[in-house]
């Protein structure tokens, strides 16, 4: 026990200031395109922050959590209205900190082993990393596409420009896709994509604008 507490402490120290070229569910997801098509090229570049359009950033954080720069990892009045939102109306509570845990350190999948390690790791993540890393590297890990992963690969792949260059509406369309991204698409937006992507605009709008991230920490 106390040697998987230290290595999941060197582990976090580490990822803390090398890039997360790979994670688990990359590596899952390229065996499953093997296996099933043998088209299996990953599309990643791992880009830092400041080389990412602070449009993108903010659609991220306007679509996935608007409480992100204040919460310590868990937003608990979402998981509350996920826990109590009738079940035709089913609702999901991570917050990009969890997402982050998630697919950097764990595995895929519901089991309470996994959701007890995503919540340890959310809290070392939130207390070792800080807020401004962990969202960097969650604009280089999520999956934005098949076989597309992070911020840079899916803006050269989707819009042929680098991700620093990304509009306002660009990066609010690769954010409306990050719910199911391998049904929802970038390139061939549905009149469900267009509607969301509006309504991220909007909420970007709501929140202030880029300043709403930029003290993060």
């Amino acid at each position: 026990m106390v040697y998987s507490v230290i290595i999941s402490l060197v582990w976090v120290i580490t990822l803390k200031y090398v890039p997360v070229w790979f994670t688990p569910y990359m590596i899952s997801t390229k065996l499953e395109a093997m296996a099933s098509d043998g088209d299996a090229k990953l599309y990643k570049d791992w880009e830092p922050y400041e080389h990412i359009s602070k449009e993108l950033a903010l659609a991220v954080v306007a679509s996935e959590d608007q409480n992100f720069p204040t919460h310590w990892g868990f937003d608990f009045d979402e998981i509350y209205n996920a826990m109590t939102a009738e079940k035709k109306r089913v609702r999901g509570a991570s917050t990009i900190s969890q997402q982050v845990a998630k697919n950097v350190f764990l595995w895929h999948g519901r089991s309470y082993v996994r959701k007890a390690l995503e919540a340890y790791f959310t809290v070392l993540i939130e207390l070792i990393w800080g807020k401004e890393r962990i969202l960097e590297v969650y604009l280089n890990v999520a999956e934005m596409g098949r076989l597309t992963f992070g911020a840079e690969a899916a803006s050269q792949r989707y819009y042929k420009k680098a991700a620093k260059g990304l509009t306002r509406a660009e990066a609010a369309r690769i954010a409306a896709v990050l719910p199911n991204p391998i049904r929802l698409s970038i390139k061939n937006p549905s009149a469900y994509v267009n509607k969301r992507t509006q309504q991220i605009v909007r909420q970007m709008r709501y929140l202030g604008g880029q300043k709403y991230i930029a003290e993060l920490k």
